[in-house]
């Protein structure tokens, strides 16, 4: 049963505004003072104001949006430097306290190259875990973002592998500067450590 239908004149329930939409193939504000006769020439007593041209208007709704996002893009960037300090600040830690296993290894003859991939190895292990969680995640928020942003998916590739692709350089450099210096360890020295 479909439901019960009501029409109601305009000048019954007038809405407090309206809106008056014209297109012209010139320029727009040159035609402003020809609308504002006609519609001064309709009825004297109705104000016209807020005349800007659809650009500018579709720009006004969507300032908010600009925003939100400049918001969520300038936390990602911190975010993302917090994390590369933190993870540097990890593997830093990790080497400093490994100094006397990193020592033996390397006089037991251990490469530089193993050595880096054993500092590296602890890197990409926190790496995947937090990858792990962090698409988890993303799934979630972008399922609440989706309703807000206008032709965004939840599950896009391209963007969750690319940022996937951005924090794993991220990790990858912040990691860089501490197995250097475990490479770098003379083997008496480390020995010697406490």
């Amino acid at each position: 049963m479909p439901d019960p239908v009501v029409y109601l004149p305009l000048r019954s329930d007038p809405p407090p505004f309206a809106m008056l939409m014209i297109r012209t193939p010139g320029d727009p504000s040159a035609l402003t003072p020809a609308v504002r006769e006609e519609v001064r020439a309709i009825d004297p007593d109705l104000p016209l104001f807020g005349i800007m041209t659809l650009d500018a208007a579709l720009a006004q709704g969507r300032w908010m949006f600009q925003v939100i996002g400049t918001m969520f893009a300038t936390f990602a960037l911190i975010a993302l430097a917090l994390s590369a300090v933190g993870l540097y600040a990890v593997t830093a830690y990790s080497v400093s306290q490994r100094t006397q296993e990193i020592g033996v290894r390397m006089a037991l003859g251990a490469q530089a190259s193993e050595v880096w991939w054993l500092i590296l190895r602890g890197t990409i292990i926190q790496l995947v875990i937090g990858l792990t969680l962090g698409i988890a995640g993303g799934f979630g928020v972008g399922k609440l973002l989706s309703s807000i942003l206008v032709q965004s998916n939840a599950r896009d590739a391209v963007t969750l592998s690319s940022i996937a692709g951005l924090l794993v350089v991220v990790s990858i450099f912040a990691c860089f500067w501490p197995a250097r210096r475990a490479t770098r360890l003379d083997p008496v020295t480390a020995l010697r450590y406490e």
